[in-house]
């Protein structure tokens, strides 16, 4: 029996080009273990998700299912994660990770060596995973197909990091550079107020030295303002985030709605 070469490939390998584009770029982190939620963010149009390992409650089984919700609606999945947990996301299918905490141009090398097969990099090889459609799509061609369309985004998230971010960006492998600005801000003994002056300047110093380096520079977006702002910097791929976004609708879902707006007629 033939196979079928109609069938879509389970490893979505866009990503890595569009975040080469030049263009500006809209992602969404997703801590909720829903894949209807993966869905509703691909219709909504985001250009890819950020499924979030690092601060979600999903476990390895959800994953694989909200990457088999993201690539049956059509938008690249990134797995925010923990370097333990890189090498079997990536056989799960994922189009990139996104790796926290990333202090130093050294470490970011070695994270390539993760995330990349041997030619460039020791990621161990398995073709029986998902990644490899099981067995269906192996050898050669699933290898180049992962180094070429697999994307590592590394996050920078303190001042010594921030140091070195166009050495960092500079790596070979390393396709965006992402400032945390919570994290920095609680490195930086401001608590959760990442809009402190002092706190904005670190993170105009990071923008500008990742895009300086010719690097996508990521960072979160919560609104136009966010994006006008950090844009200006250098920055073109943000991130919203699900929860707040879900949050933020039912807020106002709660409120009571004016006499003069019922309609009287029957609800839901």
């Amino acid at each position: 029996m033939s196979m079928n070469t109609d069938i879509r490939h389970p490893l979505d390998d866009r990503l890595p080009a569009l975040l080469r584009s030049g263009r500006t770029l809209r992602a969404i982190f997703n801590s909720l273990p829903s894949p209807a939620i993966v869905e509703m963010c691909a219709y909504a149009g985001f250009d890819f998700i950020l499924i979030d390992n690092e601060h979600g409650s999903a476990d390895l089984g959800i994953t694989e299912h909200m990457l088999r919700a993201a690539r049956a609606s059509g938008i690249p999945p990134v797995v925010r994660c923990l370097r333990q947990d890189i090498a079997r996301v990536l056989d799960m299918g994922a189009s990139g990770v996104q790796i926290p905490m990333v202090q130093s141009a050294e470490e970011a090398r070695e994270l390539v060596q993760q995330v990349r097969y041997p030619g460039t990099g020791r990621r161990g090889s398995a073709f029986s995973p998902r990644a490899a459609g099981y067995g269906a799509f192996p050898g050669a061609e699933h290898t180049r197909r992962s180094n070429a369309g697999v994307a590592l985004i590394v996050m920078i998230e303190t001042e010594e990091a921030v140091a070195q971010a166009a050495e960092i960006a500079a790596v070979e492998g390393v396709d965006a550079v992402f400032v945390g600005p919570n994290d920095l801000s609680h490195s930086m003994g401001f608590g959760s107020d990442w809009k402190a002056p002092e706190v904005d300047a670190v993170i105009e110093r990071a923008l500008r030295a990742i895009s300086g380096a010719g690097q996508c520079a990521g960072i979160i977006g919560m609104n136009g303002a966010d994006e006008a702002r950090y844009g200006a910097w250098g920055a073109r791929f943000f991130a919203t985030v699900a929860s707040s976004v879900i949050t933020h609708a039912l807020r106002q879902a709660a409120q009571p709605v004016p006499a003069a707006a019922r309609t009287g007629g029957p609800g839901y």
